[in-house]
């Protein structure tokens, strides 16, 4: 047992397993947001490696095949953005103030919140790329000396819970534009988000495409400049 748990793609084998396990049930109960199997997997696949003692590096070398497609990934989401590019122009005004106002609010809320609790200058370096999709959040970790693998996590969570509460409160707030939806989908939850919008509509997708390579470009420009305050 212990050579199996040990063996180089266990890791890759539980991932996988988990996260078509956790879509297979979120199917079956009706599809509610908080299974999302993102969600699901992410905490099967935690427990798993605590309860059968597997280091954490250990399991990062055996999923390597997964991370070397996150780029690609990305970019695949990207391109639904082609089929919005018109309109994107035709609404630049109003595409550029919501992406700085939301780049403002994100930075200036996760430093806030941290600084008030009293958390230490590395961990606001750590939490600042969280609102990044997580192949750039990788690279902006690196550049301003954060911790990588919490910056990972909190990137991942933040697209998580983004993705799952987003569409719930964009309709209790009544916001049905596929545009608005797609792009407040794309600027808080990045990838996952995305993916998320997609299953609404090809515009919402496209507009959450949008907003997370925006951002994305944004943050890389600006986050950096902000983790100067920090050092």
């Amino acid at each position: 047992m212990n050579a199996v748990v040990h063996a180089p793609g266990f890791g890759l084998a539980l991932t996988v397993a988990a996260y078509l396990g956790a879509g297979e049930l979120h199917r079956r109960l009706g599809r509610p947001a908080l299974l999302a199997p993102v969600l699901v997997a992410m905490v099967v696949v935690a427990g798993a490696l605590e309860l059968l003692g597997i280091p954490y590096e250990e399991y990062l070398a055996s999923v390597s095949v997964l991370t070397l497609l996150l780029g690609p990934a990305t970019v695949a989401l990207a391109l639904p953005l082609l089929r919005s590019g018109r309109a994107l122009l035709a609404d630049r005004a109003a595409v550029l103030a919501t992406l700085l106002v939301t780049g403002v609010v994100s930075v200036a809320v996760t430093v806030a919140a941290l600084v008030g609790l009293g958390a230490d200058d590395g961990l606001v370096l750590t939490a600042l790329p969280r609102s990044v999709t997580t192949p750039v959040a990788l690279t902006l970790g690196e550049a301003i000396g954060a911790n990588t693998a919490l910056a990972v996590v909190l990137t991942l969570v933040s697209g998580v819970l983004g993705a799952t509460v987003g569409p719930w409160l964009l309709d209790r707030v009544r916001v049905v534009d596929p545009r608005a939806r797609g792009f407040a989908l794309g600027v808080a939850s990045h990838g996952i988000g995305t993916s998320r919008a997609l299953a609404e509509s090809d515009v919402t997708g496209g507009w959450s495409s949008a907003a997370m390579v925006l951002n994305a470009l944004a943050m890389t420009a600006a986050l950096p400049v902000v983790a100067t305050l920090f050092r």
